[in-house]
This record gives C-alpha cells, structure tokens and sequence, in this order.
C-alpha cells in the first residue's frame, strides 16, 4: 500500500547524513569531533564545555551552528569548511540505492543542515553523483537550519518546489514538522521509528523503501 500514497509525487527531497547513507558509517562522530574542535578554539572554552555546547545549540536552535552564529556571531563559512573535512574512505558506492533514485519520476534535490561542497563529496562516495538535480546546504537557505519552516521555504521557493506534489526523506524527526504542515508527503528513515502526526512512513532501509515505490 506504499506506493500509492505517492502516486501524486513528482518532487524528491532528500536529507543527506544517515539518510542517504546508513548511521553505521558514522560519519557525524568525525564532524561532531571537529564541531567540538571548532567551538573550543572558536570561543575559548575548555573541550568539556565545548561539547555540552555543541549538543545544546543543536537541540535548541536545530544546528551548532545556527546557535554560534545566535550567540557569539560565528561567520559560518569557515565553520563549515572546517567541520566537513572529514574521510570518507570507508564508505561503500551503493549502486541499487542509485537505481531506485534513477527512477523516481521528475525532480529529485539533496537539502542538508550541512554545506553544499560536503555533500557533494559524499554523494560521490556514494556513487550517487550526477542523480539529483540540485543539492542545498543550509548556506542556501541563508544559514537558517531545518527544522525551521522559514529554511524550507527559502529552499523550495529557490527551486520551484511545490510542496503539495513531494515527498521528504529525513533521518531526523523533527526535521519532518515543516514538510508535513506545508503538504509533503514524509518519510522517516531511521533504525528506529517516531511516533508523530507529522510522520506518514517510516524506513530502517531506504534502498528498498524506494523500491517498493517503482
């Protein structure tokens, strides 16, 4: 019964981090470890604080960066070159997730809190290069991070999405509450489920999520 309830989609928006890779790969332990990096050298605190810092802007302002940028005026650019170098030897090209993306019907984008360079760097470590007609980092929602509703509105509106004809593929929960007010269909992908209103499927696996929708 899944893919009916996306017969109506001809727009794919995909997170990136855990989302179109598994968590298992863990590359956000590397970029925590360099956020935490970033915040001691950034704004003179010891490692400790900096990391009790670090997850505490990402759960009240949605990314450490949007709370460094609130409250000591962080420039973001270096900020975010410096906390996306990360290596990305260990991962794995999936070549049936790229089939399944392939043939989904009309425009499919990447949308990431992380930057644009970044995630093209994974997409082609992925083997998922060249699959998506455009990918967004918070940069081109003018540092506004997801969950805000304002940050998906200045994406979509750059390219010309109309939420009431897409879909939303998202590791992070809260991430999908704009998404699903503005009339997307949304999907959860996580090794666990959310229960929320807001949530219309949820994945362990996106690869053969989307191939139950070909």
């Amino acid at each position: 019964m899944v893919k009916p309830a996306f017969s109506h989609v001809t727009q794919w928006v995909f997170d990136l981090d855990n989302t179109l890779y598994p968590p298992h790969m863990r590359l956000f332990d590397q970029i925590e470890v360099l956020m935490t990096d970033y915040v001691v050298q950034a704004i003179g605190v010891d490692r400790a604080e900096a990391d009790r810092l670090r997850s505490h802007y990402w759960r009240a302002y949605g990314t450490t960066l949007a709370g460094l940028m609130a409250e000591h005026d962080l420039d973001p650019d270096p900020y975010l070159h410096a906390v996306h170098q990360v290596d990305l030897s260990h991962m794995d090209p999936d070549a049936e997730l790229a089939d399944h993306i392939r043939s989904l019907p009309g425009r499919r984008i990447v949308y990431t809190n992380g930057s644009a360079p970044y995630a093209e760097r994974v997409l082609a470590a992925r083997g998922l290069s060249g699959l998506f007609d455009a990918i967004y980092g918070v940069e081109h929602a003018g540092y506004r991070p997801k969950p805000e509703q304002a940050a998906f509105e200045a994406i979509f509106a750059q390219d010309g999405i109309d939420a009431k004809q897409a879909a939303m593929f998202e590791d992070d929960p809260r991430n999908l509450a704009a998404p699903h007010a503005m009339g997307m269909r949304t999907v959860h992908v996580a090794p666990e489920p959310h229960r929320a209103d807001h949530i219309h499927h949820h994945t362990d696996d996106l690869t053969s999520f989307l191939a139950r929708l070909r």
